[in-house]
């Protein structure tokens, strides 16, 4: 059992960066103006051979409780109460504030251990501040310079109390944590993987900004854990959140709204489009959110192609299904305008969910599980090859050129996604007409709707197979018939 520690205080005093240092990963943005951090972000964190859980939150200032910086400061103030510790970051270059005095206050109250830390503390203009952080009736205030790593002794010695405490509760609790592991299956091969809580199922939310991305996940996990609201935009950086839903241990990703590249100018912006870009290649299953009013926008587009590229197993969820008045003609215009704006995912499902009242949730539950069992599944090589000939009498390939190819035999050399390799002769000469009508069966007659499929052609060679070998030099040394050795035409 591991405690859990808060880095709370105003914006810009250097939270994230601390919070990088410790987990030893640039998860967090970080940029020179304040208010970057708006989500709480989790993770593990290390600080020599402590092992803890580290909370990242968004800065603390005053303000009501409908605005943006109001709803900050909530989930700031519940991480405060979920956290075991909490390490309450001051500027020492700018000195105490009367902002750090009212919220000096509220952790008085609100947390059971608080520890002080004057932040920016390297060289002498930070001496008054740290003397001035006394003040704050919160003990002896630790000297940190979060970007430059010094002062972090100092956080150890505090921390490591608090830590022999949780170590004392973990004994007395010590059940061991078993994942279950199946065997493999009938045919020999790899079953499919079951997501346990040391690999959880990766689910990637997506979207353009203001299409319910952090609402809908916040439906699943039955509580306000990220921060929504009417303002676009409102996320930036891709949050992980840990959830056991329907008994699937799963990690969801909440990532920023993603708009054309033209449009993103702002350097923070960019740096909000790249974690989410980044999550989409980490994870498994990429669940593409469109808005219902303006579904398959161009960048809505970009992403579901983004994701099959990427390898990723795609399902396309459309939000704000409640506020929707001709629901059977809106559906079948989706469905025709899927099929023609995105073939690469034929049979990808397309699920119609409100993340305002929840409706829809179980199906795209069930969506993402078949998704990701077909992206893991395996198929053997006599199905395959049965299949193959059984394609090749339906449809022969062409002859280019008057060169007739020959398909030979077919197999699966991987999965996630499935990756099958035909050897053949003359693979440079098969179209890509042909090797669609093969994915496309593919797909249907083994029932791997939606999901990216790798089809790659490989030669074989019928000819000598010691042709193009370099032979190799006579020997000077050669024997006779019957026995005797010659060397260079006289007898030895």
């Amino acid at each position: 059992m591991s405690f859990t520690l808060a880095i709370v205080g105003r914006p810009n005093v250097g939270k994230s960066t601390l919070f990088n240092r410790l987990v030893g990963k640039r998860l967090a943005l970080v940029d020179d103006q304040p208010g970057v951090t708006r989500d709480l972000r989790e993770g593990a964190a290390r600080l020599a051979d402590l092992r803890f859980t580290v909370i990242d939150t968004a800065g603390l200032e005053e303000a009501t409780d409908e605005s943006l910086q109001g709803r900050m400061r909530k989930l700031t103030e519940r991480a405060v109460e979920m956290a075991d510790v909490c390490l309450f970051m001051i500027d020492a270059r700018v000195g105490v504030t009367p902002t750090d005095q009212v919220f000096a206050e509220i952790l008085r109250k609100k947390a059971d251990h608080v520890i002080l830390a004057a932040n920016k503390g390297e060289g002498s203009a930070a001496d008054a501040g740290v003397i001035e952080a006394y003040s704050l009736g919160l003990g002896e205030p630790i000297r940190l310079s979060a970007e430059h790593g010094e002062g972090l002794n100092d956080l150890y010695t505090h921390l490591m109390p608090i830590s022999d405490q949780f170590d004392l509760l973990a004994e007395k609790d010590d059940t061991p944590e078993v994942d279950v592991t199946l065997d493999e299956d009938e045919d020999g091969l790899g079953a499919v993987p079951v997501p346990t809580n040391a690999k959880p199922l990766q689910v990637a939310v997506v979207g353009r900004p203001n299409a319910g991305k952090s609402t809908l996940i916040n439906q699943i996990l039955g509580e306000e854990r990220l921060l929504t609201g009417p303002e676009a935009g409102i996320t930036r950086d891709a949050i992980s959140l840990r959830i056991d839903w329907n008994g699937t241990p799963m990690r969801i990703f909440d990532t920023a709204g993603m708009r054309k590249k033209a449009k993103v100018q702002e350097k923070l912006e960019k740096l909000s489009v790249g974690d989410g870009l980044r999550a989409v290649k980490f994870a498994e299953v990429v669940v593409v959110l469109l808005d219902a009013a303006i579904p398959f926008e161009q960048q809505d587009l970009r992403l579901a192609d983004l994701a099959e590229r990427e390898g990723r197993a795609v399902i396309i969820a459309v939000n704000k299904w409640d506020i929707e008045d001709e629901k059977q003609s809106k559906l079948k215009d989706l469905k025709e305008s899927f099929e023609r704006l995105l073939p690469q995912l034929r049979g990808a499902p397309l699920i119609t969910v409100s993340a305002k009242t929840g409706r829809g949730l179980d199906r795209l539950n069930e969506a993402i599980m078949k998704a990701y069992e077909v992206w893991n599944r395996r198929i053997t090589t006599a199905q395959l090859n049965r299949w193959l000939a059984g394609q090749v009498e339906a449809h022969p390939p062409p002859a280019p050129q008057g060169k007739r190819i020959k398909l030979r035999y077919m197999t699966q050399a991987k999965t996630r996604p499935p990756g099958f390799v035909v050897m053949c002769s003359h693979p440079d000469k098969v179209p890509e007409s042909y090797s669609r009508y093969l994915v496309n069966g593919l797909r249907v007659d083994f029932d791997m709707p939606g999901t990216p499929i790798r089809l790659y052609m490989r030669g074989q060679n019928d000819a000598n197979p010691y042709k193009g070998r370099k032979k190799a030099p006579p020997s000077k040394l050669r024997k006779h018939t019957d026995g005797r050795k010659f060397e260079g035409g006289k007898r030895k």
